[in-house]
């Protein structure tokens, strides 16, 4: 190789070395400008929810009259969330909430659905973990069952039926962000409290899916 040929080659490699390194300076730079100017997310996935349903149930005394009283069941209730928030920081943001889960009580249909508001604050990274707290109103419907005669010798459990009630959701979670505009919310973790037919409940909700950012 001549001693000419010898120095264009090596100029031309570290012109080419040089070219790639402010390529990929730009694309990082543009991958964070663009996750910095994300404004709107919108989360859709699976639900899971640990219910505490209130249910009627008489009770026989011994000259025939019911007592009634009120226990407690626990059910799992599975279904669908569906969230959007929007960042008037990169840090901070407003959440609006909504969630369904259904499932059975005694062989009869239930149905949580919950409405919920709130502020919510993340690290804008590729794993970014984020908490928040809501604010709204939740929704249970029982389907009737264990219809009771007036005069019964064994206990005998019914339905309450449906109840609506203030609620709160104390929670967090973190996404993954997979793509320029797609995240995975690999998980999300929430205390649901409620107040339905007459006493207090607090339930845990589980959540998971994908995130999209605009």
């Amino acid at each position: 190789m001549r001693p000419g040929s010898s120095s264009a080659f090596f100029h031309a490699a570290r012109s080419a070395r040089l070219r790639l390194f402010v390529l990929a300076l730009l694309i990082a730079g543009m991958s964070t400008i663009t996750r910095a100017q994300d404004k709107v997310e919108l989360f859709g996935g699976y639900s899971y929810f640990r219910a505490s349903i209130r249910e009627g149930q008489n009770n026989p005394c011994l000259d025939n009259c019911p007592i009634q009283t009120f226990p407690t069941s626990q059910v799992n209730l599975n279904g669908w969330q569906f969230s959007t928030q929007y960042k008037f920081l990169p840090f901070f943001g407003g959440v609006a909430d909504f969630n369904g889960t259904y499932g059975k009580l005694h062989n009869a249909s239930t149905r949580e659905h919950t409405y919920l508001l709130g502020p919510q604050i993340s690290l804008p990274t590729k794993f970014s973990p984020f908490a928040h707290v809501l604010f709204g109103f939740a929704r249970e419907s029982q389907d009737a069952f264990g219809v009771c005669p007036a005069l019964t010798q064994a206990a005998c459990q019914f339905s309450l039926g449906s109840d609506t009630s203030w609620a709160s959701a104390l929670g967090g979670g973190l996404d993954w962000d997979v793509a320029p505009f797609v995240a995975l919310r690999v998980l999300q973790i929430d205390s649901i409290r409620t107040h339905l037919h007459g006493t207090s409940q607090n339930q845990p909700r589980v959540s998971a899916g994908i995130v999209f950012h605009f």
